[in-house]
């Protein structure tokens, strides 16, 4: 028997996503579902997805037979493409200020807002921000969330940038997902910078960046494109000098207002984040391009705001991602189902698209290639649920959780009460 390769199954229903198209609408009726499924895993990519009693007899001896009594449910790990789980600190206060009435400007004069998650971030040791980092990674994986995007952003330094990009690097070695870094060093003019926002964008780009690339902490760059934070003239030189390195680029992009998509595409950004601003124009340029939508609905909860325009996204033919935005002002919740479900509902999108969102499309929106849909060659990472129909994972919108989380071709997490 060889110990790298396994057979697991039956499943009543697996879900490959396989045949799907990265940008558009879906309806259920393209999912491709195999009914008394099994996975062959072999060296932690998967080999063959297919009927489990013919597998179990053309691989015979050959492999570890892992065989389920029981009705489950199989489909690929789930992909988290925007986080900001490494910060230090509660804004517990925000809200309820918000909720009240405050305005954004009267919750930051009161010692609110990004600034005091920097404050608190920058008070952690590189250690305890790890810790931090892999407690939240731990609580999306048991959700079945088997790679996680993490931003920095709430640093603002160059020092302590780089203590929290390497904070998630370390975390990276002990978390059971894949932890994806962003530098996200342009999330807002710090209070105690004395310059300009050209000058310090240039102090990030010069004394950054070359850090980033030698210490391997990253590939990726983020900005906050708004009046708040960076305007898109001011970020552009920025971006520019990011590309010229080799990193690829992703935008804060139409959260308040409108020019984050515009220069997420001209730019030629993997994906353009947020979008609850954008019109009818902003939606025609993104599905023209291979910028990934992502939408963040958790965010427009904790906020009130408007839902990214999904469905007419998805309409125009654009690529749509969904991820938890997960940070502690606007987005605490950390629960991928539950607001997937919620935007769904609000959007009326199919489950198609919402798994879609979640897994291979997800994936473009990292430029991830080998991830996201159980078919041979990718990453053997599923979830297994305790159901006999897939449809009720967004049907009870977050409740209904894994029983078992399989990561590179291992049970990792296995909810042993629930899993025979």
């Amino acid at each position: 028997m060889n110990v790298q390769e396994k057979l697991i199954g039956p499943f009543k229903q697996l879900l490959t996503m396989q045949h799907l198209p990265v940008k558009g609408a879906l309806q259920d009726k393209d999912l491709e579902i195999i009914a008394d499924a099994g996975i062959h895993i072999k060296d932690g990519k998967v080999q063959t997805v297919g009927n489990f009693k013919g597998l179990q007899e053309a691989l015979g001896d050959s492999v570890e037979l892992i065989e389920l009594t029981g009705e489950y449910v199989a489909l690929p790990g789930y992909i988290d493409c925007h986080t900001h789980i490494a910060f230090g600190g509660n804004r517990a206060n925000d809200f309820a200020m918000r909720n009240a009435g405050s305005s954004y400007l009267e919750i930051a004069e009161a010692g609110g807002g990004i600034w005091s998650t920097v404050k608190h971030t920058r008070e952690c040791t590189e250690e305890e921000l790890k810790k931090l980092t892999l407690q939240r990674a731990d609580d999306l994986f048991k959700q079945g969330v088997t790679t996680i995007e993490v931003k920095s952003g709430y640093g603002l330094r160059v020092d302590e940038e780089l203590k929290t990009l390497r904070a998630i690097k370390q975390a990276n070695l002990s978390s059971f997902a894949d932890l994806v870094p962003t530098c996200l060093a342009a999330h807002m003019l710090p209070k105690d910078f004395e310059g300009t926002a050209a000058e310090y964008l240039t102090l990030m780009a010069n004394e950054l960046f070359p850090v980033l690339q030698g210490e391997e902490l990253t590939n990726r760059v983020d900005a906050f494109v708004e009046k708040s934070a960076f305007s898109a003239e001011e970020i552009v030189p920025y971006y520019q000098r990011a590309k010229e390195m080799g990193f690829d680029i992703t935008v804060h992009a139409d959260q308040f207002s409108t020019s984050g998509s515009h220069l997420a595409v001209e730019l030629g950004a993997v994906s353009a984040d947020h979008l609850e601003a954008s019109t009818a124009n902003e939606i025609d340029l993104l599905a023209d391009s291979d910028v990934v939508a992502v939408a963040l609905p958790a965010a427009s909860l904790g906020i009130g705001c408007a839902f990214t325009p999904a469905r007419k996204l998805l309409d125009a033919g654009a690529s749509l991602a969904i991820a938890t935005d997960w940070n502690p002002g606007s987005a605490p919740m950390g629960k991928l189902i539950e607001s997937a479900s919620i935007l769904a509902t609000m959007e009326k999108l199919s489950n198609a698209e919402i798994l879609a969102a979640i897994t291979f499309r997800a994936a473009k929106a990292l430029n991830l290639s080998d991830r996201g849909r159980l078919v041979e060659g990718q990453l053997a990472d599923f979830n297994i649920y305790s159901t006999d129909n897939y449809q009720n994972i967004t049907y009870q919108q977050g409740r209904l959780q894994p029983v078992a989380v399989w990561k590179n071709g291992m049970e990792v997490y296995v909810h042993t009460e629930k899993m025979n």
